[in-house]
């Protein structure tokens, strides 16, 4: 008697775990997209996706020092970041569902609010929307980069891999005598306490300068991933 009850119990068990896993298969295919992408996956466009790393090390401050025009200033970082133009039939796009190894610009309002509010993503344009937009790269990990650009004097402050303190930063949407070095900060590490600010009021789509905090490398992590 004994030995039937536990065949019959053994056999309900295998039936159990077998509709655990086909009810588990079901939810996973009903995720939204966001929540799938997060776990990894494509683009509609057939790129390799991810959403903003969580508890990934934030990567160093890149930096090009030699000379050059804007255009040629920008061509350099992104080789050097391997990054790329979205493509063609990705004209707007989160950044979580921006495929890795791929560039795209923002206006500096939009860029300040979502540093100010520290919003988890970022809407991009494949084009540049304004002469003043701010360059995001999207590097092999997912990490996000700002582009812009710094004067001489503040290199030594970002350049380290070990920033044990946070350091106050002014970046330019476009070169000048004044930020002639071009650079791409860690996205994670940044926070604002005000939007960009225009070299020139009378001119809309003139430069502009953002000035926010670069956490040091020992700050806890946020939810964008870091450390």
């Amino acid at each position: 008697m004994f030995d039937v009850m536990a065949k019959a119990t053994f056999r309900l068990s295998l039936r159990y775990c077998a509709a655990a896993g086909l009810v588990g298969l079901c939810l996973t295919g009903l995720l939204p997209a966001p929540l799938h992408a997060a776990r990894g996956g494509t683009s509609p466009g057939g790129g390799k996706t991810e959403v903003l790393p969580v508890q990934k090390a934030a990567p160093a401050v890149v930096i090009i020092e030699g000379a050059g025009n804007e255009a040629d200033l920008r061509r350099q970082l992104r080789s050097k970041n391997g990054v790329a133009e979205l493509g063609a039939s990705t004209p707007k796009a989160l950044f979580s569902q921006a495929p890795t190894g791929s560039f795209g610009f923002i206006v500096p309002r939009l860029l300040g609010m979502a540093l100010v509010t520290q919003s988890p993503d970022l809407g991009i344009d494949r084009a540049a929307p304004a002469t003043n937009a701010f360059e995001i790269h999207k590097l092999a990990d997912g990490s996000g980069m700002v582009v812009g650009f710094m004067g001489k004097e503040s290199l030594p402050q970002v350049t380290p891999s070990l920033r044990p303190k946070t350091v106050r930063i002014a970046l330019y949407s476009n070169p000048s005598e004044k930020a002639p070095h071009i650079v791409a900060v860690p996205l994670v590490k940044l926070a604002a306490d005000r939007l960009p600010s225009r070299l020139d009021p009378k001119n809309p789509d003139g430069a502009v300068v953002l000035e926010m905090d670069l956490q040091g490398t020992s700050t806890h992590a946020s939810t964008q991933g870091g450390q």
